[in-house]
């Protein structure tokens, strides 16, 4: 550490420093709140004392495993306790948690296993066929897997591996919890989409986690011990560091392994939940949600959302029935979210319309970044007239420390001392951000990044395909969809199932494109698609 002045003769590093990590949060909060429900899933319930335990036991059998400090440990998990354990678990034996998304295909997959070089597998059972097939994919070293078996859904080991319960019990109750010495060491690793090429890796360190969690208590207006829902999967930016937040205000994490409408209901009304995150399709299964799957309750539950800009029809349907939403917006490279629409007394007679479009914004910076910028392209600032585009830009501790193995791709990501996060915004004389358009067309479906590029890249393989533009379609559910623009060969005949059919066979499910519209793609001079005006067609459909 470099300090400008010593101005206490001590030296350069303060006596008291004590380097940032959320890892404090647990190691208080089994101190101030040892007997408060900390996680509960279904009949589990688990007090403070009883999950730092377990914590502590995960540190010490993974050490004993071989696991070193700066080594990964990689998750394929729901929102079960297991995951969250591993937040805190995996850090305190001093390794680097990278969660998996469940969602993705075993090459890809295999590939974050070999670029992450992870030592250690936590899957369960009903991701394991897709996990093997992805270690068999693999270049490099397999990890030890560990299965964890899930009683309380139904989903049972195998008997092939480990068994997390069993590793648990090689554990040291009593092991010393390995921590940062500098809050600068790098605590987790997540894998984004990109637009082109393979996932990069997003490197987070102890501090920005800290200050994360931390921020969030503020922007959230979070008083003590409130009953947090897993909605978000901890597989998307650690559950946007709500999993690491809660110790810190002895809050209890309530898991939810299937996001379902009757499963979201019954936990609000029987666990009392205070808070969730999710995308808006969340918000729009809450209000689409037949008779039987509802509950009544009589308290405002705090919704943060992120993604695609909530619908005004969504919002104006969603808060009558007792849910207040805040729109969020970040990216996996900014811990999740990192601006915040921070809702001023002025608005308070807004309705309709009127009040879901302010609340639609992307907003202003969290407390733990400094001001959000619109740039132009030579990285100079754009007039707060909410009508000059450009793109939106971070600074602060809440920013990623690069990208695993990619120099260059770090230092284009951080041109100017800025971190570009490729999204197209105006600025309001407010400095409020608004969206404008997604650079790189990246489709946010469900609040999962899809790439255009790769959707296309895979529809181009089809032998009937000579040319095809994916963009987003806007979508009722899911926020967005791909729709996919294409030309056929000629002589050639595919229809719009086959080519989806194709693609499914290929993709992940979420990033297969729902329409196929077969048409001339209009291009310019020198043959680029103008994909502006597919999204034209495509919002128009």
């Amino acid at each position: 550490m470099g300090w400008m002045k010593d101005e206490t003769g001590l030296g350069k590093t303060p006596a008291n420093y004590v380097p940032l990590t959320p890892l404090s949060f647990l190691r208080r909060a089994v101190q101030v709140f040892p007997g408060h429900e900390a996680v509960v899933y279904g009949p589990v319930r688990r007090s403070y004392a009883e999950y730092h335990e377990r914590v502590t036991r995960l540190a010490s059998a993974l050490a004993k495993l071989g696991v070193k400090p700066g080594d990964v440990v990689a998750t394929l998990l729901p929102n079960i306790p297991a995951q969250a354990e591993a937040h805190f678990g995996v850090p305190a034996c001093g390794a680097v948690l990278n969660t998996i998304n469940t969602r993705l295909e075993a090459d890809t997959v295999a590939y974050i296993m070999d670029h992450g070089e992870a030592k250690v597998l936590l899957v369960d059972p009903q991701f394991l066929p897709m996990a093997a097939e992805a270690i068999e994919r693999m270049e490099g070293a397999a990890p030890i897997v560990i299965e964890v078996a899930d009683d309380h859904a139904g989903v049972h080991a195998h008997g092939h591996y480990m068994e997390y319960e069993a590793l648990l019990e090689t554990g040291d109750p009593e092991f010393d919890w390995i921590m940062p010495e500098d809050e600068w060491e790098s605590i987790a690793l997540n894998y984004t989409s990109g637009t082109t090429g393979r996932p990069k890796g997003v490197v987070y360190h102890h501090r920005g986690a800290y200050l994360n969690a931390m921020g969030q208590v503020i922007s959230w207006r979070i008083t003590l011990h409130p009953r947090y829902l897993t909605i978000v999967p901890l597989f998307h930016c650690n559950g946007w560091c709500h999993t690491w937040m809660m110790p810190s205000v002895g809050g209890t994490v309530i898991c939810c392994r299937d996001i379902r409408a009757d499963s979201i209901f019954d936990a609000i009304a029987d666990e009392k939940v205070t808070h969730f995150g999710g995308a808006p399709i969340v918000l729009n299964t809450l209000i689409n949600a037949p008779e039987k799957d509802r509950r009544d309750f009589d308290h405002v539950v705090e919704v943060f959302t992120a993604g695609a800009p909530p619908a005004p029809a969504t919002l104006a349907k969603i808060e009558p029935m007792g849910f207040n939403v805040t729109h969020v917006y970040g990216l996996t490279e900014t811990y999740g979210p990192a601006t915040e629409c921070t809702w001023q007394g002025e608005w308070d007679g807004l309705q309709g319309d009127d009040r879901a479009a302010v609340k639609a914004r992307q907003g202003v910076a969290m407390p733990f970044m400094e001001p959000v910028q619109v740039w132009d392209e030579k990285h100079n600032p754009v007039p707060m007239d909410g009508k000059t585009q450009g793109e939106i830009v971070f600074r602060g501790n809440g920013v990623m420390k690069g990208y695993l193995k990619n120099p260059e791709a770090t230092a284009e990501a951080f041109a100017g001392g800025y971190y570009h996060s490729g999204d197209i915004a105006v600025q309001h004389p407010n400095t409020y951000l608004q969206i404008a358009d997604r650079a790189k067309d990246i489709i946010i479906s469900g609040g999962e990044n899809i790439s255009s590029v790769e959707v296309e890249g895979v529809l181009m393989g089809h032998p009937d395909v000579l040319l095809c533009a994916v963009v987003a379609k806007p979508d009722e559910k899911w926020g967005e969809v791909p729709c996919a623009f294409v030309e056929l060969k000629d002589g050639h005949s595919a229809d719009e199932a086959a080519l989806i059919s194709y693609a499914r066979e290929r993709l992940a499910g979420f990033k297969t494109p729902k329409h196929v519209v077969f048409q001339e793609l209009p291009k310019t001079s020198t043959g680029k698609i103008q994909k502006f005006q597919l999204r034209n067609i495509a919002r128009e459909m």
